[in-house]
């Protein structure tokens, strides 16, 4: 069987520790790097722990279980994944933290790999996957890393949740989430729904939403499914004044009957805020447009979500 072996770089203006710190944390990384949609924490003793990952690779959506050790001290994170996604008959690797001054550091990423069958598609299909998303992974960490230590981050990322209260079984309310190819029948403001789950669980979201002034809008997301309790996902295709969005929705039984919840994950996109808002608007502003909309989505589909649960109760 043939192994490859390969290696990519980045040199990031912050210390070492602090980028170890990022990396180290895996609820990070949906915020941090493009590819990554989800990461749950399966399990952790000590410096071992086990982590299964949804994300993208040459457009399509994987995930798998892999194994890391942590090493503080050495600042080096080695992972091996457990449960491969075919092509991948085995992938491993290490991130590797070097100081290059007190503010400074340069981060390798190494990957060993092996397809199945050893089938020379799915090998040059890997090595692609491997570039594109290593490239990828390692700019955005020394975007957000530097992004960090400008003290910029509070103000451009920020979280925020809607709850509402129903007297209905969080398994209907969850239904209500999940089902949304028959969004376009249900809410008002969504127009046109596209729904793919080739994997069980993992679905490919896209639809047309109308915005309060008439226009309507194309997302994309990649939703990840918990049986009748929560949804992760996060968008792919992002409207102009944000970066990044990822959220959850979640259902939690209540003694009166379920608390149903939405929480969105924002960072703002400060290149198109003037063209969006007018040229005398501010971060603050941006944020204060963002949050209204998404907001107003979410609250609305919570609504309609209470309304199925309750007539079915």
């Amino acid at each position: 069987m043939t192994t490859r072996e390969v290696e990519h770089e980045i040199t990031i203006a912050a210390p070492a520790a602090a980028v170890y710190q990022l990396l180290a944390d895996v609820t990070n990384w949906p915020r941090i790097f493009p590819p990554t949609i989800h990461v749950d924490r399966v399990e952790a003793q000590g410096n071992e722990e086990r982590i299964r990952i949804w994300a993208t690779a040459n457009g399509e959506a994987k995930n798998w279980t892999s194994r890391r050790t942590l090493d503080p001290e050495a600042l080096r994170i080695t992972f091996r994944q457990e449960i491969p996604a075919p092509p991948v008959a085995a992938m491993g690797g290490t991130w590797i933290i070097e100081p290059i001054g007190e503010q400074e550091s340069r981060v390798r990423l190494l990957h060993d790999y092996r397809a199945v069958n050893d089938d020379p598609h799915d090998l040059l299909w890997i090595e692609v996957a491997v570039d594109k998303n290593s490239t990828s992974e390692l700019a955005a960490l020394k975007e957000n890393v530097e992004l960090v230590q400008a003290a910029e981050a509070e103000e451009l990322t920020f979280s925020f949740t809607d709850t509402v209260q129903i007297a209905g079984r969080a398994k209907d309310a969850f239904d209500f989430i999940n089902e949304a190819q028959l969004w376009a029948e249900r809410l008002p403001h969504v127009a046109v729904v596209r729904l793919a789950e080739d994997t069980p669980g993992l679905q490919e979201l896209e639809m047309d939403t109308r915005a309060k002034d008439g226009s309507v809008h194309t997302t994309k997301s990649y939703r990840v499914v918990f049986a009748d309790r929560k949804i992760a996902y996060k968008q792919v295709t992002l409207p102009a004044l944000m970066t990044l969005h990822t959220g959850e929705w979640n259902f939690v039984d209540t003694a009166e009957g379920t608390a149903a919840s939405s929480q969105h994950t924002v960072t703002i996109n400060t290149a198109n805020i003037a063209k969006i808002l007018g040229p005398e608007a501010t971060v603050a502003d941006a944020r204060a447009y963002v949050h209204t909309a998404l907001s107003t989505n979410s609250c609305a589909t919570l609504a309609h979500a209470k309304a199925y649960a309750e007539q079915k109760a």
